[in-house]
C-alpha cells in the first residue's frame, strides 16, 4: 500500500506525553496538557512585541478542540507533547486551550464565546457541527478575529483548515487496509464520532467510493459514538447484535476505535472481526499485542496542533491571509503552502502495527 511507504518525519521519534484526562471545561499549566479543574492551559508572552521573522508577540490564542478529556486532542494542544500550546511558547504567545467535556457544539460554543469575550486575537477549533458553529465563528471574524480550523473543518466560517491529512487518502486506505484482513468479502460497518463532524462525514464519502472496487464486501451500517467511549461501546455491541456476520469494522476516530477494541478483545471476537481506523498508539497497544488489531492509521497529533499554532500566529500577525500558493515557516516542522480552499497539509498517515507500534508513545 502506498501509504505504508510515506512516514511523517515527526514520527521517526517517539513523542513522550501523559495522556490525561480533563474533567471540567478547561484545563491550566503553561508546561501540562493535566490540569486542576476550571482552569486554563496557557502559555504566557510580552504583550506587543515583534518575534523574528515580523510575527507578533502577546496574542491571545485559543485552541477549542472537540473535547476536553479525548487524549487525542490533548496530544495536539499541550505543550507536554509538542504540541499548539509547545509553539505558541515557542513564538511568544499567550495559548489557552478550552473546550467543553462533550464533542458537541451544545458543549463547544459557550468556549468559543467566552474567548472571544476575553479578548481573543485568534481561535484554532476543531468543529464538532459546522453548521451551528458558524454564526459564532462568523461574528467571531467580523470582528478581526483569525479563526483556524483544524482537525475538523468548519469551510465556511474560517480563513484556513489545516488538514492532517489527505481526505481521500484517509478514507480509501482505511477500506484497504480492512480489505486485505477479510480478503475483500464480507459485511463491515463503519463505527464513526458525530454525526455532524465534517471529517467524519468526509472520509465516510471516500470509503463508500472505495467500496466499489470490492464487490463482495458491503456496509451494513454506519453508526455514531460521538466520541464519548460510552456510546462508542454501545454502538459497536449493538453491531455485533444485529449483524452477526460481521466481518470487520471501521472506527476513525480514536475514541471509537479504542472502544471498539475493547468489545472485540475477547476469545468470541478476537481474530475473528478485523478492526482498523484511526487510533493513538499508546491506545492501541494492547490491542495490537493480543491481535485484535493488526493494523491502524494515524499521524502525528501533536504536529498537526503545532502547525495550527504557527498559522494561526502567521495569519493574525498579517504574513498570510491564507490564500492558495502562500507560504508560511512552522518551526521545527518547516515550510508549508496553502493549498486549494485555503488548506494546508500536515502530510500522510502513517500505518502502525505489530513491527512497528512499540517505537512509539504518544
Amino acid at each position: 500500500m502506498k501509504l505504508r511507504r510515506a512516514t511523517l518525519l515527526a514520527l521517526a521519534v517517539p513523542v513522550a506525553v501523559t495522556l490525561a484526562a480533563c474533567s471540567s471545561s478547561s484545563s491550566s499549566s503553561s508546561s501540562s496538557a493535566a490540569s486542576t479543574p476550571a482552569a486554563s492551559s496557557t502559555a504566557s508572552g510580552a504583550a506587543g512585541g515583534s518575534a523574528s521573522g515580523g510575527l507578533k508577540t502577546g496574542l491571545k490564542v485559543y485552541i477549542i478542540p472537540k473535547q476536553l478529556g479525548n487524549s487525542y486532542f490533548t496530544t495536539a494542544d499541550s505543550a507536554n507533547s509538542g504540541g499548539a500550546i509547545a509553539a505558541l511558547n515557542t513564538l511568544g504567545e499567550t495559548g489557552t486551550e478550552t473546550s467543553g467535556t462533550a464533542a458537541t457544539a451544545a458543549s463547544q460554543i459557550p468556549a468559543i464565546q467566552a474567548a472571544i469575550s476575553k479578548g481573543a486575537n485568534a481561535l484554532i477549533v476543531s468543529a464538532t457541527d459546522p453548521t451551528a458553529l458558524c454564526p459564532t465563528l462568523t461574528s467571531a471574524m467580523h470582528r478581526g478575529i483569525t479563526v483556524v480550523t483544524y482537525d475538523s473543518d468548519a469551510p465556511t466560517c474560517r480563513s484556513m483548515f489545516i488538514n492532517q491529512a489527505s481526505t481521500a487518502a484517509i478514507g480509501t486506505s482505511e477500506v484497504d487496509v480492512l480489505a486485505k484482513e477479510i480478503g475483500e468479502s464480507g459485511q463491515i460497518a463503519i463505527v464513526s464520532a458525530a454525526a455532524s463532524a465534517t471529517n467524519q462525514n468526509a472520509w465516510i464519502g471516500y470509503m463508500k467510493q472505495e467500496l466499489k472496487k470490492y464487490p463482495k464486501m458491503s456496509l451494513a451500517s454506519v453508526v455514531y459514538g460521538n466520541d464519548d467511549p460510552t456510546a462508542s461501546t454501545q454502538v459497536t455491541q449493538g453491531l455485533l447484535q444485529q449483524f452477526p456476520n460481521l466481518k470487520g469494522i471501521i472506527s476513525p476516530t480514536t475514541v471509537g476505535i479504542a472502544a471498539a477494541a475493547a468489545v472485540l478483545d475477547t476469545p468470541k471476537y478476537r481474530g475473528k472481526i478485523a478492526l482498523t481506523g484511526l487510533g493513538t498508539p499508546n491506545e492501541m497497544k494492547k490491542f495490537v499485542a493480543d491481535g485484535t488489531v493488526k493494523e491502524f492509521e494515524l499521524w502525528n497529533p501533536a504536529d498537526l496542533g503545532y502547525l495550527a499554532a504557527y498559522a494561526a500566529v502567521n495569519m493574525a500577525s498579517g504574513k498570510v491571509t491564507g490564500s492558495s500558493g502562500q507560504s508560511f515557516t512552522a518551526g521545527k516542522l518547516g515550510s508549508y503552502t496553502v493549498g486549494a480552499e485555503n488548506t494546508v497539509l500536515l502530510g500522510p498517515p502513517f500505518v502502525f502495527n505489530s513491527s512497528n507500534i512499540n517505537k512509539f508513545n504518544f
